[in-house]
């Protein structure tokens, strides 16, 4: 049995993982109890706690927020991720840290981005800027680190893109949806199963790109969740993501393929799927 640190446990990801069925031994760490900003406090928990395996999923979500929040932005996606690795260096405890897909620029057209493309989004929202330093960071700090990037999380009960979708749709009656971002979900209880999986088979340190099968449009996303929580009626208009406007623009081709996981037999089954699953449970 490990004795596994999932940071940011109450989250939508933190707490699938904190619920997931293992026989390891999980800890908590999340707010109000826990700050991973107080890097002196911090370090002190980790120090008590004693982990094997620290697992970050702790992390400033808000895309447009960060616009507003630069600097919250960076202090929790960046430098808390970095010290926290130090940290988990100095304990001789692995981490496992949760990015995203939005650290790469989303202009390249008609193929993905594999586990060892170099990550680009310089020009990008404050958010994926602040996640790129997060990789740079545990990468400095870490020797082994294991960084998983992600994208399109939802989970049943989690505030995310089809939940949204689901409740404008019952407030408005008619929804308008971009149709030219694309991306590939990623369910968070497989996902959990996923990192599991690379915890027990002990993966080597890396990228990992753990997401549901292949790319969508937010358009088709949003009309399967629509038409599987019986709402398929509802009317959905698309449109250009220049007809929606939002303080942070996403990057609208950052495809992820799952080639590393992959390779050691770890595949997450097609997004179809896992949210006719979610739909079943809302």
């Amino acid at each position: 049995m490990t004795r596994i640190l999932i940071v940011g446990h109450k989250g939508q990801l933190g707490r699938t993982l904190f619920r997931f069925p293992t026989d390891h031994e999980l800890l908590g760490m999340d707010l109000p109890e826990y700050d991973i900003t107080d890097v002196e406090r911090t370090q002190y928990a980790l120090r008590e706690m004693r982990p094997e395996i620290v697992i970050n999923t702790a992390a400033y979500t808000n895309v447009d927020g960060a616009e507003a929040e630069p600097e919250l932005a960076y202090r929790i996606n960046a430098h808390a991720a970095g010290h926290l690795a130090r940290f988990c260096e100095e304990l001789g405890a692995v981490m496992y840290h949760i990015s995203t897909n939005e650290v790469f620029d989303g202009q390249r057209v008609g193929q993905p981005y594999d586990e060892w493309d170099q990550p680009d989004n310089t020009h990008g929202s404050t958010y994926a800027r602040s996640k790129l330093a997060g990789e740079n960071a545990v990468r400095f700090y870490h020797s082994r680190a294991r960084i998983i990037r992600i994208s399109w999380l939802f989970a049943p009960g989690g505030n995310n893109f089809p939940a949204k979708i689901v409740a404008a749709a019952d407030k408005h009656g008619a929804l308008r949806v971009v149709a030219d971002e694309y991306g590939v979900p990623t369910y968070a209880p497989d996902l959990a199963q996923a990192i599991f999986q690379l915890i027990d088979i002990k993966a080597p340190p890396g990228v990992y790109h753990l997401i549901n099968g292949e790319a969508t449009s937010r358009y088709a996303f949003a009309k399967a969740a629509l038409r599987l929580t019986g709402r398929g009626h509802i009317p959905v208009t698309p449109i250009s993501h220049t007809e929606w406007q939002r303080a942070a623009q996403p990057p609208l081709r950052a495809v992820l393929v799952n080639r590393a996981a992959a390779a050691l037999g770890i595949v997450l089954r097609p997004w179809q799927d896992a949210l006719a699953d979610w739909a079943a449970q809302v």
